[in-house]
């Protein structure tokens, strides 16, 4: 978990690089039914070109679906559960063993995602802050232009960041009832990883162990 831009994604590929693990993105999911047109996508793009979150039924559903095609048992969720009511359907199917959150100021959040393109094809992201094209609006590999997400638009994030901060807290309280989450703070990937990497480390030897 963490709010959108905070590096889910990126911290998320490492886990699954250096942990063997399956990995489900709830945004990749959402996009790919919303290119798609299929009736799960037109429903949740008009919740995500407002900056709301997509209803608990809906993306329940298409996360529920995607898990029980998975051969390993050990798997990372990107972006799901969000809310206390996916938790406790997660929950109430699968014995989750850490819920991650990332704690990064909004200030870094608001300036990451005002300034991060995409390349729909590929899914490369460049960053004109830190990590920008060769040829601004161009892709470096192929020279097609680059797009910005309509829920990376200024007024977009603000909603996205008030959603997130208002939904958050009943679900990190679920957690760490549960005493399984695990919180990480930092403002850069670089500063956050090397804790995330740790705490897994930790939580795969005690498995091993039993």
């Amino acid at each position: 978990m963490g709010p959108p831009g905070s590096g889910k994604g990126t911290i998320s590929s490492r886990i699954v690089q250096n942990f063997n693990l399956s990995y489900l993105a709830s945004g990749d999911i959402l996009r790919s039914h919303i290119r798609q047109q299929t009736s799960y996508g037109k429903q949740a793009k008009s919740f995500i070109e407002k900056g709301q979150l997509v209803p608990d039924e809906l993306i329940t559903s298409l996360i529920m679906e995607q898990l029980e095609t998975f051969s390993k048992s050990n798997w990372l969720l990107d972006g799901f559960p969000r809310t206390v009511k996916q938790a406790i359907d997660l929950t109430s199917k699968y014995n989750i063993t850490m819920a991650l959150n990332l704690a990064v100021p909004d200030d870094i959040i608001i300036e990451r995602l005002e300034g991060r393109w995409l390349h729909p094809p590929s899914g490369r992201i460049y960053n004109t802050s830190f990590n920008p094209p060769k040829v601004s609006g161009k892709d470096d590999i192929t020279g097609e232009d680059l797009v910005q997400r309509e829920d990376d638009k200024p007024e977009i994030v603000l909603a996205r960041l008030q959603n997130y901060h208002k939904g958050n807290t009943p679900i990190l309280e679920f957690f760490s009832e549960k005493k399984i989450l695990k919180e990480f703070a930092g403002k850069e990937t670089k500063e956050i990883w090397p804790k995330v990497q740790l705490c897994m480390d930790d939580i795969f030897k005690n498995h091993s162990k039993m």
